[in-house]
């Protein structure tokens, strides 16, 4: 079994799924940048400079394939709440997984700028880290041992809400 068959809920005990998508603002930023750097690279190819520098095009390139590759990486966020495991998948590279029982709370909060200083994975004023894909609605989790875990959701409310019924379950 994989590093992802690892952290997943097995679907027969899956209580909740959701997949929470980055902001459009983001994707308007990554567009934009995305955008003005090929312009650039083409604009330097049809001068002729790319031919006396074949360096440029090669730099360029690779600043394009890596924000691309980005955004393509951290996409949205999967949210799964199993009968026993909260796990949260931020991209290929970030992947949190907290057994309810060790769950102290959960409240739901505003993923702010202010708070957070960004979108993406965040380590906030108050000491806890966040996978944040908006400046919007979200779920804090106080756990037993560590830091304080956010990230966003569209379902706060609901989220919070299995994980404390789940909780008090035998």
């Amino acid at each position: 079994m994989g590093a992802a068959g690892a952290t997943a809920v097995n679907m027969e005990n899956l209580v909740y799924e959701e997949w929470v998508a980055v902001g459009t603002l983001m994707k308007a930023l990554i567009g934009l940048f995305s955008l003005l750097i090929t312009c650039i690279l083409l604009t330097t190819i049809v001068v002729g400079v790319a031919i006396q520098h074949p360096f440029l095009i090669i730099a360029l390139s690779s600043v394009v394939a890596f924000v691309l590759f980005l955004f393509w990486n951290y996409k949205g966020i999967k949210i799964q709440v199993g009968n026993k495991k909260l796990v949260v998948n931020y991209g290929i590279f970030n992947r949190k997984s907290i057994l309810l029982e060790d769950i102290v709370s959960c409240e739901t909060i505003k993923a702010s700028f202010k708070r957070y200083g960004g979108i993406g994975v965040r380590y906030g004023i108050d000491g806890s880290w966040a996978y944040t894909t908006s400046f919007g609605n979200a779920v804090k989790i106080i756990p037993r041992k560590g830091r304080p875990f956010a990230f966003s959701s569209n379902n706060p409310q609901q989220i919070c809400g299995i994980i404390s019924q789940t909780k008090n379950v035998p």
